[in-house]
């Protein structure tokens, strides 16, 4: 059997073809979510030092997760644009040479997180017993690093295949997995040993290799997109090349946010640990409120890569279009919601009312940018679609790097903690609207020139 030949995205009704491929997209961005939002919750049980640790893990975490999803976003990329034309062999060798090269970046940043967890989380602002508990939960992450790298690769794959339903799927069957060993291995239930801070991390490392199991036999059984046959090394290369063109400045984008969150957090340390606790927490139910536009750029990826290859600009408009009004839309219902129930989220996680009250304000200030936030999403999303990556990594730089940190800085010698959140209300705003702008401007001139 050759495979499935890969869904078609360049005919049909362009809004059902969105929704069929993002609620699907979803499922996998939840399963995600929940996985932190699971933990969270049970690290929160064991104290506020606890939960400040989790939160400061949160933006390494974040860095490693953006060098795979670079490279699934490279892969996904250059397997959409060339499914529906390309002979199934050569798809197949570039999704071999691709999970390749996932592996090498997975071992070489083990090796590097085990030997800087101290150095990096000293820098970060985590001290005495935060940095014990840093320590604990980190060692276990790190070895897990390989089995979270395969599957996010994996389930790009498919993805640029056009389903978007079986990574979906997959995703949330390992946060049920996770959710199921958290109380376990955390809190020492029945036969199981009580482990603390290292047993949320351990609940993860093996969901994780039970996902990396089921994408393996997905690839290899049902798509026909894996062999044990090794391709020759120019070939190999040539695809790197390939997918490092987008994943490299894709990670690269997808880094900054990290770095910049690192950052921030040294900043919010200055005021204690509950502000690193809360911004922890209120970061996380952020990915979750989110996750819908998350799961529309990652679809816009696809559905912009197959028809840029058939030179159908008119659908990429139609969809940015009905793209953009969604986002629109979705902010100003979740910052409403988080208005209004903002408070009995904040304390499912914390009974800690300086941190609850934290939470609170960061909602309120920074909530009322997600709907230029989303604009984000989409723009750097869409910029790999059409292959043209560099502007997503200039905005990203822009809105971390040259706005929020540096104006997170200032506002908090100015206005405290609130000064922090401005910060980042100012950023999203900004970039939300020169992005989307030129991302237009963009698509535009290259249907001219065709």
């Amino acid at each position: 059997m050759e495979g499935k030949r890969g869904k078609n995205l360049t005919e049909g009704p362009i809004r059902k073809q969105l929704f069929g491929l993002t609620w699907p997209m979803m499922l996998g961005m939840m399963g995600i979510v929940i996985f932190n939002l699971v933990d969270t919750y049970f690290v929160g049980k064991l104290g506020v030092q606890q939960l400040a640790a989790m939160s400061f893990s949160f933006p390494v975490i974040m860095f490693f997760n953006s060098l795979s999803q670079g490279v699934g976003i490279g892969t996904s990329s250059l397997i959409s644009r060339n499914i529906i034309n390309t002979d199934r062999n050569e798809v197949r060798k570039m999704a071999g040479s691709a999970l390749l090269l996932g592996f090498l970046v997975a071992v070489v940043f083990t090796v590097a997180g085990l030997l800087t967890i101290r150095p990096v989380f000293t820098a970060l602002g985590a001290k005495d017993s935060v940095l014990k508990y840093v320590n604990e939960y980190m060692t276990v992450w790190y070895i897990g690093v390989p089995f979270v790298v395969f599957p996010m690769i994996g389930n790009n794959i498919v993805r640029a295949t056009g389903d978007t339903l079986t990574p979906g799927l997959t995703m949330v069957a390992i946060a049920i997995v996770n959710a199921i060993l958290d109380p376990l291995l955390i809190f020492g239930y029945g036969p199981f040993p009580e482990m603390g801070i290292k047993g949320a991390a351990l609940a993860t490392v093996i969901a994780r290799c039970i996902g990396l199991v089921v994408i393996l036999v997905i690839l290899i059984k049902r798509e026909k997109l894996l062999t044990i046959y090794i391709d020759r090394i120019k070939s190999i290369l040539s695809t790197w090349k390939n997918v490092l063109y987008i994943a490299g400045p894709a990670a690269l984008t997808l880094l900054i946010t990290p770095i910049s969150i690192g950052f921030i957090t040294r900043i919010l340390s200055g005021f204690g640990k509950e502000a690193v606790a809360a911004f922890g927490v209120a970061s996380r139910i952020e990915m979750f409120v989110l996750m819908v536009i998350a799961s529309l750029g990652s679809v816009l990826i696809i559905f912009v890569g197959q028809n840029l290859s058939k030179n159908k600009f008119q659908r990429i408009f139609s969809a940015l279009k009905i793209s953009s009004i969604f986002s629109i839309v979705w902010g100003i219902l979740v910052y409403v919601l988080l208005l209004f129930f903002g408070k009995p989220v904040a304390t499912l996680f914390t009974n800690d009312t300086h941190v609850t009250g934290i939470i609170i304000k960061y909602f309120i200030i920074i909530g009322a940018s997600y709907v230029f936030q989303g604009l984000v999403m989409l723009s750097t999303s869409s910029f790999n679609g059409i292959n043209k990556p560099y502007p997503s990594t200039l905005f990203s730089i822009v809105r971390m790097l040259v706005l929020y940190v540096p104006l997170a800085w200032l506002g908090a010698r100015l206005f405290n903690i609130n000064g922090v959140f401005w910060a980042g209300f100012i950023a999203n705003v900004t970039v939300g609207i020169l992005a989307f702008t030129y991302l237009l401007k963009i698509v535009k001139k290259m249907k001219t020139k065709n």
